[in-house]
């Protein structure tokens, strides 16, 4: 026999907002349908970590970073300070 899966709802936002923090994020660049994806890892403290999920919003840290990244090595000015936009979170 085989079990049929359960469909997960999305968790609502804890904090009673409809929307995630923050600006929208601008579109990436697409990877092509046939272009593989590769994975790009790097090492964080528990600090950092929180202050990208602070910045990002809920459940948008990868995309936040990911557009961060490549608006920056790509020297997108414009892009990199919409997704700057807001005060910067306090580092302790």
């Amino acid at each position: 026999m085989t079990k049929t899966k359960k469909q997960v709802q999305p968790a609502k936002p804890k904090n009673g907002r409809k929307d995630g923090a923050g600006a929208p994020l601008p579109p990436v660049i697409a990877a092509a349908e046939s272009e593989e994806l590769l994975v790009f890892a790097f090492r964080l403290t528990a600090a950092e970590r929180e202050l990208i999920h602070k910045a990002a919003g809920p459940a948008r840290a990868s995309r936040f970073v990911r557009a961060v990244a490549l608006a920056a090595a790509g020297g997108d000015e414009e892009a990199l300070l919409k997704l700057l936009v807001g005060p910067a979170p306090a580092i302790n």
